[in-house]
C-alpha cells in the first residue's frame, strides 16, 4: 500500500510533468510585416520595426526577430521594403457620400480665371443628355481674384443644362438661367431670412445665392437614385483609401446606403455617422432598435457635432455645453465643436476643462491664410491654434471637411506643421507660433480621432487587440524635411489586415 505522502509526492511529480508538456504556445500569425519603420502612436511602445497580424487584429508589435515566435508554414510574410508604418489615418469630419458625388461632377475648385470656370462647365455639358442636372464644382473666387461669378459667364454655353455649382465651402452657389427658372426664380424674388440673393448694380439677379437663399434651387434638383448612390459611395471609399484614410466620421449620416454596404459586406472604410439634429428621434429609434454598431457602422446617437467657425459661436457653444454638464452632473459626453477656427485666447483652456473636443481641418489654415488677416486683423494670432490648444492639453481631432477640402492626411499634416499657405506668401508659416509637430499631427490623425468616436480601445495606435488599420508611407514623415511631407506618397493601406490599396508591385 502505498503511504498518503508517498502518493501525494507522485501526484505533486506527475501534474508537474503534465503542466510542463502543456505549457501553451503564442497564437500563429496569418500574416507577418517585417523590415518596417513602425510608429505605433502607443506611448508605451513608440516605435517598433515588425507586426504581426492574426484575422482583423494585430496580434504582437515589436522587432523582427520577435516575431518569429509567431510565425508558422502558413504566415503570409510581407516585407515593407522600409515603410513608415502609421495607424490607420481617421478622417474626423467629412462629407462621404457628397465626396464621392463630386469625384464624378464638374471640376472647378483649381480654375484660375473667369474663362477657365465657363470652359470646364462648358465642356462637361457637351458630355451629358440635354436636361441633365450639372452640380458640385466647388469653385474658389479668390484664385481669379475675389469677383464672384456670374450666370452670364456659363449661359451661352447652358442652354439646355440647368446649372447649380456651389463654390467650395458649401455657402453659396452658382444658378444658371435654367436652374433659376426651374426655382421659379427671377428678378423680383425676395431675399430670404439667413440668405442672401446677390444682384448686379441694375437689381439682376446674378445667380449667385447665398446661405438659406440657396434653398429654393436645392429642392428641385433631382435626388440621386440609390445606383448612383452606391456608385458615389464606392468611388468615396476607394479614393480615401488611395490616401491611407481607414475610418471617416460622417457628418451628414447618409444610413440608407451605408445600410446597404454593411449588410453586403461591401464596405472597405469604417464609418462613424452623425446624424443632424432635427432627425435625433431616427437616431434615437435606431440606436434602441438595432444597437449603436460594429467596428464598421457606427452611429454615435444624440450628440453634439456642432459647427462653429467664429469666437463668439465658439463661446456661446463652451457655455451651453458647460450649462449641460451643471445641471446635469458629470458624465463622459465628449461633446464636438467642429472647426473650431478662430478661437478667443480667454476660451482656448475651456476645452481641456469641459472636455470638448476640437475637431479640426488643418488644411483649411493654409487656404484661408490667404486671405483671413483682411477680415479679423490681430485675431489670426489664435485662428486654428492648433499649438495653444494642444499646451492646454486639449483633445484635437483632425479631419479635412471633405468635399470642401483634400480628403488627404498627408496634407492635412504638412497644413499643421507648415503652416505654409497655398499662394506661398508665407514659407515660414502663417501664424508660425500655432505650429505643431509631426508626431502631434499623426496623433491627430489617428488616435484622438478614435477618441473622438468612443473607439479609443478599438483604433487608433498599433497595439495588440486592436484592428489591423494600417497605413505604409514612403519615407518617414518624422525624419523628412516637413515641406517635403506634402510630396509623401501612400505605398499600401490596409483595413482590417486586409490590403485596400497599393500603389506598389514591389511588397510582398
Amino acid at each position: 500500500m502505498i503511504s498518503f505522502c508517498k502518493y501525494t509526492g507522485y501526484l505533486i511529480t506527475s501534474l508537474v510533468i503534465i503542466t510542463a508538456g502543456c505549457s501553451p504556445s503564442p497564437d500563429l500569425a496569418d500574416q507577418i510585416i517585417t523590415n518596417a519603420v513602425v510608429w505605433t502612436g502607443n506611448p508605451a511602445q513608440p516605435r517598433a520595426e515588425a507586426i504581426a497580424i492574426l484575422g482583423d487584429r494585430i496580434l504582437a508589435v515589436g522587432d523582427d526577430d520577435e516575431m518569429e515566435h509567431y510565425r508558422s508554414d502558413n504566415t503570409q510574410m510581407v516585407d515593407a521594403g522600409g515603410a513608415f508604418i502609421t495607424p490607420g489615418f481617421i478622417d474626423s469630419h467629412i462629407h462621404f457620400l457628397t465626396g464621392g458625388f463630386r469625384l464624378s461632377s464638374v471640376q472647378l475648385l483649381d480654375a484660375t480665371s473667369p474663362e477657365e470656370f465657363a470652359e470646364r462647365i462648358r465642356d462637361f455639358a457637351a458630355t451629358l443628355p440635354a436636361g441633365t442636372w450639372i452640380t458640385g464644382g466647388d469653385w474658389d473666387h479668390e484664385n481669379w481674384g475675389g469677383e464672384l461669378p456670374d450666370r452670364q459667364w456659363i449661359d451661352r454655353h447652358t442652354p439646355d443644362h440647368p446649372v447649380w455649382v456651389n463654390r467650395l465651402d458649401g455657402h453659396m452657389a452658382l444658378a444658371n438661367s435654367a436652374a433659376l427658372r426651374a426655382a421659379g426664380l427671377n428678378d423680383s424674388a425676395l431675399d430670404t431670412p439667413g440668405g442672401d440673393i446677390v444682384r448686379d448694380s441694375n437689381g439682376r439677379l446674378t445667380g449667385i445665392l447665398k446661405d438659406n437663399a440657396m434653398n429654393p434651387v436645392s429642392r428641385v434638383v433631382p435626388p440621386p437614385t440609390a445606383v448612383q448612390e452606391d456608385a458615389a459611395l464606392r468611388s468615396a471609399m476607394y479614393y480615401v483609401a488611395a490616401q491611407g484614410v481607414t475610418s471617416v466620421h460622417d457628418v451628414n449620416g447618409t444610413m440608407d446606403v451605408f445600410d446597404r454596404f454593411h449588410t453586403s459586406g461591401e464596405l472597405i472604410t469604417r464609418i462613424y455617422a452623425s446624424m443632424p439634429l432635427i432627425r435625433w428621434q431616427e437616431a434615437a429609434d435606431r440606436i434602441r432598435t438595432r444597437g449603436s454598431g460594429d467596428e464598421w457602422l457606427r452611429t454615435g446617437g444624440v450628440k453634439g457635432f456642432i459647427h462653429a467657425i467664429g469666437d463668439l459661436a465658439i463661446r456661446e457653444l463652451l457655455n451651453i455645453f458647460e450649462q449641460v454638464a451643471e445641471e446635469n452632473g458629470p458624465r463622459d459626453r465628449r461633446f464636438r465643436i467642429e472647426h473650431a477656427q478662430h478661437i478667443a485666447p480667454e476660451d482656448i483652456s475651456r476645452f481641456a476643462e469641459l472636455g470638448v473636443i476640437a475637431s479640426m481641418q488643418p488644411y483649411h489654415a493654409i487656404d484661408d491664410g490667404r486671405w483671413a488677416g483682411r477680415y479679423i486683423g490681430d485675431r489670426i494670432a489664435t485662428t486654428y491654434a492648433f499649438r495653444s490648444l494642444a499646451d492646454a492639453n486639449a483633445h484635437i481631432a483632425f479631419g479635412s471637411d471633405w468635399f470642401v477640402a483634400p480628403p488627404t492626411p498627408l496634407e492635412g499634416i504638412y497644413a499643421a506643421v507648415t503652416r505654409s499657405t497655398l499662394d506661398g506668401a508665407n514659407p515660414d508659416g502663417w501664424v508660425p507660433e500655432q505650429k505643431i509637430t509631426v508626431e502631434e499631427a499623426l496623433g491627430f490623425y489617428t488616435r484622438e480621432g478614435a477618441y473622438a468616436s468612443f473607439e479609443e480601445e478599438l483604433k487608433g495606435t498599433i497595439e495588440p487587440g486592436k484592428l489591423a488599420d494600417l497605413v505604409f508611407i514612403d519615407r518617414n514623415l518624422i525624419e523628412t524635411d516637413p515641406v517635403q511631407i506634402r510630396d509623401a506618397q501612400i505605398v499600401r493601406t490596409m483595413v482590417g489586415g486586409k490590403t485596400v490599396y497599393t500603389s506598389s508591385e514591389n511588397m510582398k
